[in-house]
């Protein structure tokens, strides 16, 4: 009798470590994982280190603050997070994004949500990329090697800005 075993499926994580030549380790798988899940946020090291402590359930990872940094400073050089400093100076970590090679996209400082523009701009948006695509290929042809551009407008989201609105509106009610 010939068995018919199914082939081993790989897990998706595990091939996109492996595709940008990092160890699989389960700290990786973790924090990885994370960022995917929550690819429209970027965090801080210190928010990171809350969201994950004691690990995923069952996992048994614990991180420590050193060892998270190591690995979110590898995740970035390799291109699989993005790395951005804030107006406080503050360095926030997202999954890359698909549009931040040469699209705009806008921060908002109070959700720290990353948005791209594209929509928003419509006809500006290709104008946009195709300046940024020069400008990447100039440098290129200067001579520099792994450049990108990230062009961020920053400022408060309309959904921050109404429940802001809201809770200035509430608070001056209640003093009446």
């Amino acid at each position: 009798m010939v068995s018919h075993a199914s082939p081993v499926q790989a897990d998706p994580m595990d091939a996109l470590l492996s595709a940008h030549g990092l160890r699989r380790t389960a700290a990786a798988r973790l924090v990885l994982g994370w960022f995917l899940a929550h690819a429209d946020t970027s965090y801080t090291h210190a928010q990171l280190l809350a969201a994950l402590q004691g690990g995923e359930p069952g996992s048994g990872v614990t991180l420590d603050r050193v060892t998270l940094y190591r690995l979110i400073d590898r995740l970035t050089q390799v291109g699989l997070l993005l790395c951005r400093v804030d107006v406080n100076r503050v360095r926030r970590y997202q999954a890359m994004p698909e549009s931040v090679k040469a699209m705009p996209h806008f921060e908002c400082r109070t959700c720290h949500r990353d948005s791209p523009l594209v929509g928003t701009l419509q006809g500006n948006a290709l104008d946009l990329e195709v300046a940024a695509q020069n400008a990447l290929q100039a440098l290129k042809l200067l001579g520099y090697q792994g450049v990108s551009l990230d062009l961020a407008v920053r400022g408060v989201c309309a959904d921050c800005a109404s429940a802001a609105a809201g809770q200035t509106d509430a608070a001056y009610s209640d003093s009446q």
